[in-house]
């Protein structure tokens, strides 16, 4: 069976069952509230609306307002397209169909190939989905309060462009881990686990130790904030200097290793093994 028609077979899949518009939905809700909330938040004090100290911590410029709020998609709502790149994966183990899967499709290189062609296509949606639940509400934001969306700016859809490699990324590094971790809980809880809590405190210390930032620059997150270029985290301070001597196409290739460390160690520990 070719790539193509493995491919083929796993978008259908993917879009004749919920999860992949429940996650898009709730990416959505959840990137475009957070983007509301900061973006009317930010732009009030720069446009002085109200004052800056009525913030508890470090406000942006006017000039990093724009992508600040832009980056939200990825800086707040990466974590959905890991999921969905997961349960790519884990979904076949835990409702056993992934017998059938190499039934239909014996070289099991070729499988996870169309696994992985298909997950390029989920990370450009999940990136359309994100991008516009931040770009949407933040630029109207910016524009109500007379600052500039700087959306006629090269480096605004530089920046854009960039997330939409994230986003590709990030559901390669899911496949990665579905493919090393069988069972569906413990992949997802564990992917949650270390995204959620795990670096952002560990980024979060290395703001207070000398040295450590140094380290915490090559973490997934922190490679993520380097290839897009902005996030609300390195910007305010929240996470050191965490990502900040990356250049884009440094923390772009750190994530893309990551995937691959991931998709390779899968294959040869987890995916040849016989299926249960």
């Amino acid at each position: 069976m070719s790539l193509v028609h493995a491919t083929r077979s796993e978008l259908t899949k993917q879009f004749t069952t919920s999860i992949w518009w429940i996650l898009a939905l709730i990416l959505l809700l959840y990137v475009g509230v957070t983007a509301g909330g900061l973006g009317a938040t930010f732009a009030a004090v720069a446009s002085g609306v109200i004052g800056p100290d009525t913030m508890n911590g470090p406000t942006p410029s006017a000039e990093m307002l724009a992508p600040l709020i832009y980056s939200l998609a990825t800086s707040v709502g990466y974590v959905f397209p890991l999921l969905i790149g997961t349960l790519l994966v884990t979904g076949e183990f835990r409702h056993k169909t992934l017998t059938p899967t190499f039934l239909a499709t014996p070289r099991r290189g070729i499988a996870l190939g169309g696994k992985v062609t298909a997950g390029l296509v989920m990370g450009g949606l999940y990136a359309v989905v994100g991008i516009i639940a931040a770009v949407a509400p933040g630029a109207g934001l910016l524009a109500g309060f007379g600052l500039d969306a700087q959306l006629g700016s090269s480096d605004t859809w530089a920046l854009i462009g960039r997330m939409v490699l994230a986003f590709v990324l990030w559901v390669l590094v899911g496949i990665g881990a579905g493919t090393l971790i069988r069972n569906q809980v413990a992949a997802i809880v564990g992917v949650l686990a270390f995204t959620q809590f795990v670096e952002p405190i560990v980024r979060t210390v290395a703001s207070f130790v000398d040295g450590l930032s140094t380290v915490t620059e090559y973490l997934p997150g922190a490679a993520s904030d380097a290839l897009v270029g902005a996030s609300v985290f390195t910007t305010l301070g929240g996470a050191g200097d965490a990502g900040a001597s990356l250049a884009w196409w440094g923390g772009g290739l750190l994530l893309l290793g990551y995937a691959a460390v991931f998709l390779v160690l899968g294959y040869l520990v987890s995916w040849r093994r016989d299926v249960s």
